[in-house]
């Protein structure tokens, strides 16, 4: 058990072995097969890495942000719900996980829900609410992992074909899909700027002034905007607290040096999802050609981040303003208190800001960025007091898909018993059933390259 958790733990190792496998089918040259492995798990490293640099800095924000602004509650945070179900139920998450990917990798062969999840962690954190759910609902056994694995399967197959409209005006292309499960809020954030923005006027053509040229470099003007952010924030938090985190140093010379080395883990995502994106797509084809046709690599939320920089930006400020606004509604709806997690507000942030710029611009960035930030604080609300009665007191997931599947089913369980847990059951497989009957829609789109 302890080997298919860390290998679901490992998602370069899992990348990784995806290029490998097509590079063979392939039947590329050795040189060529070991060269677009390294480079293909590499580059997720790096990508991985500056994703940790920009997690690390925001760690310094959030407790000055809460300071700051007297902010007080419960923080989403998926990794410590994984904790108490791997404690509870870590032989049954862990088979979970496994079969769940062979059941993905099945929908994606026989069905034509293309899509092969290649987000480990995000696949590991379904896991465990599905073990969690799925177990207080009296399932056990070879029952729970095969219930389990079926939806966690079907779930890595719809979350990204939920989304795929929007990915598509974002790339030009259909050769790779988001790997989030944030696939409320992305699809609601597209939906939005469809429906109110205007794609004509896009973040990435803002007009800037002659002299101010310089915030035309999307480096320099997520490090300016980003200074202005931790700065303020500093100075408004109590300065003990900042002084305890800096160690002593000058209050604005270290929110200086945080914004600064935000925008360094910025721009490493940035090449790492450069490098990555020119091995595992070309690779990915003899996947596509030999073993499961026409399907797609769904992959974390940053390999959209080149495609809009700006977007990635305003949609990340635009979504904290939109999480404040329903951390303080909260209390008027008699719900728990949930404080803005500034990282998930980022990165989730930052993907619905690129998708809803694809469908409305500048306008369906702020509208689909507000009720992004909106729902990343509401649906782990309304999933808090769930999971406390499932034996998960004071811990709630923090992004969309973990809270909404788990409202769902815990919901369902409570009012109709294991003959709802069935229920959404049938449901998936009717939906599988009629994608294998329909015809696919044929997609012409011109391709485009990340900014």
């Amino acid at each position: 058990m302890n080997f298919i958790y860390s290998f679901f733990n490992q998602p370069a190792i899992i990348i990784g072995l995806i290029a490998f496998i097509g590079l063979v089918a392939l039947r590329k040259p050795r040189g060529k097969i070991v060269t677009g492995t390294l480079k293909t798990v590499i580059g997720f490293v790096i990508l991985s890495s500056g994703g940790g640099i920009i997690a690390g800095a925001l760690e310094t924000l959030g407790p000055a942000f809460e300071d700051a602004f007297n902010v007080q509650g419960v923080i989403p945070a998926n990794e410590a719900v994984i904790g108490l179900a791997e404690s509870i139920l870590g032989t049954e998450m862990s088979l979970i996980m496994a079969f769940g990917f062979v059941v993905n990798i099945l929908i994606a062969r026989f069905t034509n829900i293309k899509y092969i999840f290649l987000s480990g962690h995000h696949v590991l954190f379904m896991a465990a609410l599905l073990a969690a759910v799925l177990g207080t609902a009296g399932f056990e056994g070879v029952e729970l992992i095969a219930v389990g694995a079926f939806l966690l399967g079907s779930f890595m197959s719809i979350s990204p074909a939920i989304v795929q409209p929007f990915y598509r005006e974002v790339t030009g292309h259909d050769n790779i899909a988001m790997g989030h499960f944030n696939a409320v809020t992305y699809a609601l954030a597209g939906l939005l700027g469809r429906w109110f923005g205007d794609k004509e006027k896009s973040t990435e053509d803002i007009k800037i002034p002659e002299g101010l040229g310089f915030f035309r470099d999307n480096t320099i003007s997520t490090a300016l905007v980003m200074i202005l952010i931790y700065v303020v924030t500093f100075l408004f938090a109590d300065a003990d607290v900042i002084m305890e985190m800096s160690g002593g140093d000058n209050v604005i010379m270290f929110a200086i040096v945080q914004a600064l080395v935000f925008t360094a883990g910025f721009v490493i995502v940035l090449q790492g999802v450069r490098m990555m994106l020119a091995e595992i797509v070309p690779a990915f084809k003899g996947i596509s050609e030999k073993l499961v046709p026409n399907s797609k690599p769904a992959l974390d939320v940053p390999v959209i981040f080149p495609y809009a920089p700006n977007a990635v930006l305003l949609g990340f400020v635009v979504s904290v303003v939109g999480g404040f606004i329903m951390f303080l509604i909260l209390p008027l709806l008699n719900l728990p208190v949930i404080i803005p997690g500034l990282i998930p507000l980022f990165f989730v942030g930052a993907g619905a800001g690129v998708l809803a710029n694809a469908t409305g611009g500048r306008r369906g960035v702020v509208i689909g960025g507000l009720v992004n930030g909106i729902l990343l604080i509401l649906l782990p609300a309304i999933l808090l007091p769930l999971l406390g009665e499932l034996g998960f007191a004071n811990s709630t997931f923090g992004d969309a898909d973990f809270a909404f599947v788990g409202i769902v089913l815990g919901y369902l369980f409570q009012w109709f018993g294991r003959l709802g847990i069935y229920s959404i059951v049938a449901v998936v497989a009717v939906y599988f059933i009629v994608s294998i009957i329909r015809k696919p829609k044929e997609i012409n789109l011109p391709g485009k390259k990340p900014a």
